[in-house]
């Protein structure tokens, strides 16, 4: 295959003779962005802090020598965070241990899922999700692990309840914090805030949740932080035999010293009650959705623009998390944060996602005992402040510059996700949107099933013209037939004739006609709108008086 002047090669002894050294640097550098993010994440979905380590490990190793992607990095995340503790907790019935081990055996079958999903293609199928369901559930979670680690940054155990009653408590765990574990927590959270506002570029190019990491470890020592055990991984025979070295502290972070207790083997035995399977469905629901969100993000970013192959990328992270799952690692997803890292640090190819892996397996292998001195209190802070980014006003208020229609699909999915659960809240956000357009005057029919046709008028000319409606929910069969047309024309989207097209529409349009232009292609619209409901350049809008789909 013939590549762009300077293209590095996609993967393969060549990319890696190639460019080792930038990538093995980037690598590096995600390696210390990740390490904290991973405790982190295991601990606050209920899992040993060891957990999050095995699938950072499996995802640079392995994932990386199988994906579609060229420099996403692959681990876990904060956005699954919410889904893997309640399948632990509402599994296991109170029992951690089971709750763990019946947990495995979620994220082996919903890997497995993922990879079916992958083979028969159905990557495509996450334009089902609108752009404002999609914030509305990575909101609606980053509000849970606000309302979940705050507590832990403050050195409190707020009493029983749901996630309202979670929230509710934070003003008396802030009223009475532990101090020690308050300042170590609240350290970490300014550092986080103000560390990339440093102008001094050789202390800014350090990540700053090493930073954290390391002031926290500090702090810990000379505040004489002690661990305070106790043992939610073992059961009491495992004590009495001796297997103290797999406790889990309170304030500290404690991971095996010795490598066979790493790994847990999944329990199947619930595999057959409709509790198991929702817990599959809602991993290999969120899981996929936020892989391939962030896989065609991080192909904005890629400088060389290069595509991801989503329905390969999508097999692989399955590939992954049934890994992992096996041998006692949480679910993997392509993650936003360490893959635009990786790039902003000079990675080529797929080699720094496989490098990021072998050198936190390295560093674990031969520096355990460092972590041992982490406070939990500083993973916390990690957490609250990635929450606080996945429900930040500025998401509140960019949704709502789309259309007030936005905002309100928004704020329900949220509801729904904190007042029932993930997949309730997203299918709730889906029915609201089909009933806006049923409201908007959308005949059922045209719902599923858009109409348009491609004229190629000219020798550099071809027109797209859309019949009817183009929404979210039908817009699949236009997308795939933009991908197959000639590049280096000119396309002349004509509305003129199209009824209600939708915001999900417009933005694909406009990213289709952003890389259509790159290739030498152009792009432009005719038709003005009847009436479009916001000033936004993309918001929702009606073409004519009625749908004119015959």
């Amino acid at each position: 295959m013939t590549m762009q002047s300077g293209m590095p090669p996609r993967s393969g002894l060549d990319a890696l003779k190639t460019n080792w050294r930038s990538d093995l640097l980037a690598g590096f550098f995600v390696f210390l962005i990740a390490l904290p993010l991973c405790l982190g994440i295991a601990v606050a979905s209920g899992f040993p802090p060891s957990a999050g380590i095995i699938t950072a490990i499996v995802g640079g190793l392995l994932v990386s020598r199988v994906n579609g992607s060229h420099v996403t990095i692959n681990g876990p995340a904060a956005g699954l965070i919410v889904v893997i503790l309640g399948a632990a907790q509402s599994l296991g019935d109170g029992d951690v241990v089971a709750g763990y081990r019946y947990t495995l055996a979620a994220i082996m079958l919903a890997g497995a899922l993922q990879v079916l999903m992958g083979v028969y293609k159905a990557g495509q199928y996450s334009a089902f999700f609108p752009p404002a369901v999609v914030h509305g559930m990575l909101a609606g979670l980053g509000i849970i692990i606000i309302a979940k680690q705050s507590h832990v940054m403050l050195g409190a155990s707020p009493e029983p309840g749901g996630i309202f009653s979670t929230i509710a408590q934070i003003p008396h765990s802030l009223m009475n914090p532990d101090p020690v574990i308050a300042f170590i927590g609240f350290s970490g959270l300014a550092i986080l805030i103000f560390w990339p506002r440093l102008k001094h570029p050789k202390l800014k190019a350090v990540p700053a949740p090493l930073v954290v990491l390391l002031t926290g470890m500090g702090l810990g020592q000379i505040f004489g932080v002690q661990h305070e055990h106790w043992h939610p991984f073992l059961s009491d025979a495992e004590l009495q035999a001796g297997h103290a070295h797999a406790i889990a502290p309170k304030f500290l972070v404690d991971i095996p010293d010795e490598w066979s207790s790493f790994f847990q083997l999944a329990d199947y035995s619930k595999a057959l009650t409709l509790e198991f399977w929702g817990a599959v469905i809602s991993i290999c629901l969120v899981g996929s959705l936020e892989t391939l969100l962030v896989a065609n993000a991080v192909d904005k970013l890629d400088p060389y623009k290069r595509k991801s192959d989503l329905d390969r990328d999508l097999a692989a992270v399955g590939l992954g998390n049934t890994v992992a799952g096996f041998i006692g690692g949480l679910p993997m997803i392509a993650e936003i944060v360490r893959s635009s890292s990786n790039i902003q640090y000079g990675a080529k190819t797929g080699w720094a996602n496989f490098f990021h892996g072998l050198i936190l397996l390295a560093f674990v292998a031969l520096f355990p005992h460092l972590i041992h001195n982490i406070p939990l209190a500083s993973l916390a802070a990690l957490l609250v402040y990635t929450g606080f980014k996945l429900a930040s006003p500025r998401t509140f208020s960019q949704v709502w510059a789309i259309g007030a229609e936005q905002l309100a699909l928004f704020v329900i999915t949220v509801i729904g996700v904190l007042a029932t659960d993930l997949l309730i809240g997203v299918l709730l956000g889906i029915v609201v949107k089909l009933g806006i357009h049923i409201a908007r005057g959308v005949w059922l029919e045209n719902m599923f099933k858009i109409h348009f046709t491609i004229e190629q008028t000219r020798s550099d000319m071809i027109v797209v013209k859309l019949l009817g409606s183009a929404l979210f929910s039908n817009y699949l069969p236009l997308k795939h037939a933009l991908e197959d047309l000639e590049k280096g024309k000119t396309i002349i989207f004509d509305f003129s004739n199209g009824y209600l097209i939708d915001h999900t529409v417009m933005d694909f349009i406009h990213d289709f006609s952003n890389d259509y232009a790159a290739q030498g292609g152009v792009c432009r619209q005719a038709g003005p709108a009847l009436e479009t409901f916001s000033d936004h350049a993309l918001a929702a809008r009606l073409m004519t008086a009625d749908d004119r789909k015959k």
